[in-house]
């Protein structure tokens, strides 16, 4: 079964969609709510949830850090790295990986690998000889 908040979301995007609130709409609406199979739940451990809010959190001063970096240095370098995904990772966690990861200026997730690997690019400032 459906949870109540999950069917109150099918419910008003289907409203939103069809902005008719006659009674033969609203009976399609509930039924089309209620018929809609649920996704698989994968629910990671609070300590997985908890530190990859901690790591949102940190990454917005960690971007105006490196926001300022690139204006005031010039980033010639670049290169390709892969990072593995860290263990048993939900696809929500995976998800906000990447998020936090792109969200930085000089990151961005190229390609996620199935296999657990995330490719990211990253530009860098040149090394003095």
């Amino acid at each position: 079964m459906i949870g109540y908040l999950n069917f109150l979301l099918r419910l008003a995007i289907w409203f939103l969609l069809t902005a008719n609130f006659s009674v033969v709409n609203i009976i399609i609406g509930v039924s089309i709510a209620l018929l809609l199979p649920g996704r698989p739940k994968a629910i990671g451990s609070l300590k997985d949830w908890l530190r990859a809010l901690w790591e949102s959190i940190v990454a917005i001063p960690v971007a105006y850090k490196e926001a300022l970096e690139i204006i005031f240095f010039p980033h010639t370098e670049e290169e390709i790295v892969m990072e593995r995904v860290p263990a048993r990772r939900t696809p929500g966690l995976i998800f906000l990986d990447i998020f936090i990861i792109t969200f930085t200026p000089k990151t961005i997730v190229v390609k996620y690998h199935e296999d657990g690997w995330y490719e990211v690019h990253r530009i860098k400032r040149r090394k003095k000889p």
